[in-house]
């Protein structure tokens, strides 16, 4: 079992698999250094002295700067390293021009839409306009759950506090994403919940869900029914009849659109689960399919490499565009730009926000970028795509169900329940959280440290198990969270309430 880890040929740290003890002798190639003090797992340790001011690299990059002399084999965190961030950058485009060569097809059961897209679930999801609507919606999913049964596979409601005293891009937002919600594919059916007198009523969110399948999508304006609940139920039993014509029938994994998020990470995401489904990525890629990479804050510090792999200089422009204009929404709120990592990515290994960038970047694999979307914007080019939206687990993971994705990969250090629109895969970085929170966590990547076989995975291999269980979940194989009943939706919030 591999204790320590040198991940690239040019760093000046090295990191703890499994806790290490002060005194021991770590050999790394042909450096020998001894640890002055204990080294918890996924935390670094110094291979060399390094002077204050000096460059702290790991993953072939720079992840900060010393704060004071640092003797070799001493603990590298956030007692000795700081950012060397600054704010609104000036970015060249040096392409690298990836390669990810075709292989052969993979094929997923799944339900084809009367508009030819593609769901990996057939649900019937009702969606309220505004969150005056949340109990009564909640209600009619309650008295619903006798109308599921043979392909309709189950009918929840997506409560959220929006769609009312919401001014300028929230509003936005908040229609956007309902109508890409109302419109993805995973649903065979949509119940739309409306209030009456609310900002985003029924009739102003019909231009952005445009046109429409009316077996598909139903209308409900609660102030004009006498009974809504009885009314709702009416509905839905129409909706049901039409969503069990629906079969399960085999379909090319290249329709396949999957969303890719961390949170909670540890100093083990960026070698463990992260490479995983960059490796997972490449294997989709390469059967024609699409992944989508978001949370723009945890790309700073890592997203020259990004910017060097878009496919044209359009893409690098956009790909700038996404960076500063995150950048610029932190100054307009006097917020600082760096205010990252959290209390439990320092507690697992994470030092400063380009140790963590590194890491989570890692998730794109190594293929060409082939489209950058604005929040709320739906997917359109095959290949890997960066969306604009935050770090915020809810809130990311919403955008990514919003923007297309069937399922969503979610690594991490720490664990989380919560649930996106669609399936949320939860993928643990290390063995101890697997073994602790199995009713979270539904892949593990701790394997590649150590199992209890002895024998370690190699990311490759791991990459490949990960894309079959994929295609098993979107097969129809559920998830801890599903089978918990979670569904969480959360929209971005960037303005003033009236």
């Amino acid at each position: 079992m591999k204790e320590f880890i040198k991940i690239n040929d040019a760093d000046n740290v090295a990191v703890a698999l499994v806790p290490l003890s002060k005194g021991l002798v770590a050999n790394v190639g042909d450096i020998s250094v001894t640890l002055l003090e204990d080294i918890p797992q996924g935390h670094k340790f110094s291979l060399t002295n390094i002077k204050e001011n000096d460059k702290i690299i790991k993953y072939g990059n720079q992840i900060g700067v010393a704060t004071k002399d640092i003797a070799a084999g001493s603990w590298v965190h956030t007692h000795n390293i700081k950012t060397a961030l600054g704010d609104l950058l000036t970015y060249s485009y040096n392409p690298v021009h990836p390669v990810i060569n075709k292989t052969e097809d993979r094929y997923f059961d799944g339900y084809r839409r009367s508009n030819g897209k593609v769901g990996v679930r057939n649900e019937i999801w009702i969606v309220p306009t505004v969150g005056c609507m949340n109990s009564v919606a909640k209600a009619i999913e309650a008295k619903a759950q006798s109308l599921v049964g043979g392909s309709l596979e189950s009918i929840f409601a997506f409560n959220h506090p929006y769609g009312c005293s919401q001014m300028g891009d929230d509003q936005e937002n908040t229609r956007e994403i309902l109508a890409d919600l109302i419109n993805h594919p995973n649903a065979g059916g949509v119940l739309v919940l409306g209030l009456g007198c609310e900002n985003s009523n029924i009739d102003v969110l019909k231009p952005y869900i445009g046109e429409y399948d009316e077996r598909r999508i139903k209308f409900l304006v609660s102030q004009e029914s006498e009974d809504e609940v009885s009314d709702a139920l009416a509905i839905l039993k129409d909706l049901a009849d039409y969503v069990k014509t629906f079969k399960r029938e085999k379909i090319n994994a290249n329709e396949l659109v999957i969303g890719m998020k961390c949170g909670g990470s540890d100093g083990l995401s960026g070698i463990t689960a992260n490479p995983t489904v960059g490796g997972f990525s490449d294997i989709l890629i390469s059967k024609g399919g699409t992944t989508i990479l978001t949370e723009v804050p945890e790309m700073f510090g890592a997203e020259q490499q990004l910017m060097n792999r878009c496919d044209n200089e359009e893409l690098f422009g956009q790909t700038v565009d996404l960076i500063n204009d995150f950048k610029n929404y932190f100054k307009s709120h006097g917020q600082t730009i760096y205010e990252n990592p959290s209390p439990g990515n320092k507690a697992g290994g994470i030092s400063t926000l380009e140790d963590k960038s590194n890491g989570c970047t890692q998730k794109s694999g190594s293929a060409p970028v082939k489209g950058v979307l604005k929040y709320g914007e739906r997917v359109k080019e095959k290949g890997l795509n960066l969306l604009s939206a935050p770090g915020n687990d809810l809130v990311a993971s919403t955008a990514l169900a919003a923007s297309g994705a069937h399922i969503v990969l979610f690594t991490t250090g720490r664990g989380t329940p919560f649930a996106s629109p669609v399936p949320t895969v939860k993928i643990s970085t290390n063995n101890r959280l697997y073994g602790q929170k199995k009713n979270w966590i539904d892949f593990n990547c701790g394997t590649i440290v150590s199992n209890d076989e002895g024998e370690t995975k190699t990311v490759a291999s791991l990459s490949e198990d990960l894309f079959e269980y994929v295609l098993e979940v979107a097969s129809g194989k559920t998830v801890k969270s599903e089978n918990a009943g979670y569904h969480d939706l959360a929209i971005f919030k960037q303005g003033v309430t009236l």
